[in-house]
């Protein structure tokens, strides 16, 4: 049987898919999460070096799968250079590039070396999709207040263009005639403007965002300034503070939302006030992005893990109605996402992209 496999590395993960396609619709056949010991994964010298263990891993779930015929891989994109939106044919460029020279270390930089290393034992093309590099953003988007500190866009936008291509459909309306604000509420947190279904504006899911689970998102810059120049942390350990160790473990010492959940419904008033500070910090951003589309968005859609829960979706419902319909497509949807891009080289209807891409999008009328 004829598949596209898709790879989504984590830090102590590896998301597989196994999708068949129809012209540029796909259906799933298999979808399974690898598990590798942390202890393992903690004794390689950095990201780059797990790759053969992981290719191995992918290989022997291939194994126990001989009827399947890989036609292309999808690896998740790394942490890259600004793009365009689509698909980016992986080349040894390509996985140089996310191997040595990725702008953060991150596990989804292993994404393009695995698709490209599995693709090449099954002879078929391998792609990334929709890295979180993703950038659309006007000129007048990128103006910081500070000229040597531009603005740029880092964002969840595997995820939230699959939503937003899902909720036009369901709209009945093209992709690129779009106008919503989706929120990705994961590990980390994206709140995007999609404009004409392009992201003219987000939250930077390592910067700007609300704090989430695990990240500080965005800080007072004058107090930050002197805790750098402190001389209480080095630099590697503030970051790790701030991305990994911030946002709501930094006060209640857990990232399980479900855990939170359960402390305020045994009456704990720090974590309750934490949770309330996080959807207060979701529900300003969502409306901030609302006024990039002059607060007349189609619809307000939540997606990602959080948004699995309901006392959540609730609460951003009740503050949020006010401007658009909320809509929730609640988990992760880059498995399908990944293969959706694929199929839609295969089938014709998007070229393939080259690394490095060159930006391609028209200024918007500001």
């Amino acid at each position: 049987m004829d598949a596209i496999l898709t790879i989504n590395p984590g830090t102590t993960t590896t998301r597989l898919g196994l999708f068949t396609s129809d012209g540029a619709g796909v259906r799933a056949l298999a979808e399974v999460t690898l598990d590798h010991d942390e202890t393992v994964m903690a004794a390689f010298p950095d990201i780059a070096a797990q790759l053969p263990f992981r290719a191995e891993a992918i290989t022997a779930f291939l194994r126990g799968r001989p009827s399947v015929r890989l036609v292309a891989v999808a690896g998740r994109g790394g942490m890259l250079t600004p793009v365009p939106p689509g698909v980016i044919a992986v080349d040894d460029a390509l996985v140089d590039f996310a191997l040595h020279r990725p702008l953060h270390p991150h596990a989804s930089n292993l994404g393009a070396p695995l698709a490209q290393r599995i693709a090449a034992a099954a002879g078929c093309p391998a792609f990334i999709v929709d890295p979180v590099s993703v950038d659309e953003l006007p000129p007048v988007a990128r103006i910081s207040g500070c000229p040597d500190i531009p603005r740029f866009s880092f964002v969840h936008a595997l995820n939230i263009r699959a939503c937003g291509r899902r909720l036009a459909g369901e709209l009945g309306k093209p992709f690129a005639t779009l106008d919503a604000v989706v929120a990705h509420l994961g590990a980390g947190i994206s709140i995007a403007a999609l404009k004409g279904g392009r992201i003219v504006d987000s939250t930077n899911r390592m910067e700007n965002s609300p704090f989430s689970p695990e990240r500080a998102g965005g800080l007072p810059p004058m107090a930050l300034i002197d805790l750098c120049c402190s001389g209480t942390y080095d630099k590697a350990t503030l970051k790790r503070r701030l991305y990994g160790q911030g946002g709501v473990f930094a006060y209640l010492g857990t990232k399980d939302m479900r855990r939170v959940e359960a402390m305020i419904d045994a009456g704990d008033a720090q974590a309750d006030l934490v949770w309330q500070a996080m959807v207060y910090q979701i529900v300003k951003a969502i409306g901030a992005m609302a006024a990039v589309l002059d607060f007349r968005p189609d619809a307000v859609l939540l997606t990602g893990g959080m948004a699995q829960s309901a006392r959540l979706r609730a609460a951003i419902t009740a503050r949020c109605s006010a401007l658009a319909p909320v809509v929730c497509y609640p988990g992760s949807h880059e498995s399908a996402a990944l293969a959706e891009g694929a199929a839609r080289v295969l089938a014709g209807q998007e070229i393939a992209r080259v690394w490095p891409p060159s930006p391609e999008v028209e200024p918007m009328p500001w």
